[in-house]
């Protein structure tokens, strides 16, 4: 069922619509016409708002989950407001300064990326998500320094200047001369690859014995491209952060969505799919409720931005999910800018 276009309500209609759903989006509890009639703003009798709620319960925009319990939104209600009422509120200046302030600290971008996903959560109150990009940063450097016995730690520097550090496992002691030549080795060769690009041509190589390398940086070499290999393929695909906000006293009374909406978190593979879904929006997506096949069943929200690197294209997506009931007008643009603030960061 399609939800009637804005401009086919009432003035009259259109006002107690707004004020039922944002008074629910703020309680989550369903808001009768008594309690509508107290509002300044609203100059009917409680008889009068009985009717009008009737109406836009006939239009598929209202329902009352129990006799004489007030009118709560349907999805249908919510996408009508988002779409054609809501009056988003854009963070303020301090919010977007603790954001960029936050994204922008150094460190390895699989920080930033957990920090992304936090901060999602904290702003909205919900869960965070982050999909990792599907790309790998071209690098220009690898500096092999010795940690102990049988650990090295791996410097990499991509040819945007981001650093990130890796601990390699040794399967025999190395000494610091082999890590230097290992580490010379291998960065004559990157010249602008990817990791993954760069350790496929120096396998050839080493497998066709056209190196001058001693058994001890071979090895060392060796051990490295298998171990940065194996942790590439083991990286998730997605960061949630903040499920347990899922859980607050609201949830209490609807025990059995929320944990359909855990399950459902717990397919990764699934949410990773639907977030992917947004990879081509302009700016922000939002699925209410049974809009989305995957949390139909709970009755849940995802709201979803892209995020670019400085050339403009999307490197990935981040969102919130949270229960049907989620503040729309203030954690849209926020995400919006969370996405915007990390693309500087992803560079």
């Amino acid at each position: 069922m399609a939800s009637p276009p804005i401009s086919e309500l009432t003035n009259r209609a259109r006002d107690i619509f707004r004020l039922v759903v944002e008074d629910y989006l703020e309680s989550g509890q369903p808001v009768g016409s008594k309690t509508l009639a107290t509002r300044s703003e609203v100059n009917l009798s409680p008889a009068s708002i009985r009717s009008v709620l009737s109406e836009l319960e006939s239009f598929g925009l209202l329902a009352a989950p129990h006799t004489s319990a007030g009118r709560m939104p349907t999805d249908l209600g919510l996408r009508l407001f988002v779409d054609g009422i809501m009056q988003v509120a854009e963070p303020t200046a301090a919010e977007r300064a603790a954001i960029e302030a936050q994204l922008g600290a150094p460190g390895p971008i699989e920080a930033a990326l957990e920090n992304t996903s936090a901060l999602l959560s904290n702003l909205s109150g919900a869960a965070g998500m982050v999909m990792v990009p599907q790309r790998e940063a071209r690098l220009a450097q690898i500096n092999l320094v010795p940690l102990d016995q049988t650990r090295a730690l791996a410097v990499l520097v991509g040819e945007d200047g981001h650093v990130e550090n890796r601990v390699l496992e040794l399967d025999t002691p190395a000494s610091a001369s082999a890590m230097q030549e290992a580490s010379n080795y291998i960065s004559a060769r990157l010249a602008g690859r990817t990791l993954s690009e760069a350790a496929k041509a120096i396998q050839a190589e080493i497998s066709s014995g056209r190196t001058a390398l001693d058994d001890a940086s071979k090895r060392l070499i060796e051990n490295g491209i298998a171990t940065w290999s194996e942790d590439a393929a083991k990286r998730p695909v997605l960061i949630v952060r903040g499920a347990s906000n899922l859980i607050d006293d609201s949830a209490l009374n609807d025990l059995d969505r929320v944990r359909q909406l855990l399950d459902d978190l717990e397919n990764k593979q699934s949410v990773a799919e639907l977030l992917d879904s947004a990879r081509e929006a302009e700016s922000t997506r939002i699925f209410i409720g049974a809009e989305n096949r995957l949390f139909a069943l709970s009755g849940s929200s995802v709201i979803a931005a892209p995020y670019r690197d400085r050339e403009g294209r999307v490197v990935g997506v981040l969102g919130v999910i949270g229960p049907t009931r989620l503040n729309y007008a203030r954690v849209v643009p926020m995400v919006d800018f969370t996405a915007h603030s990390l693309g500087k960061r992803i560079g």
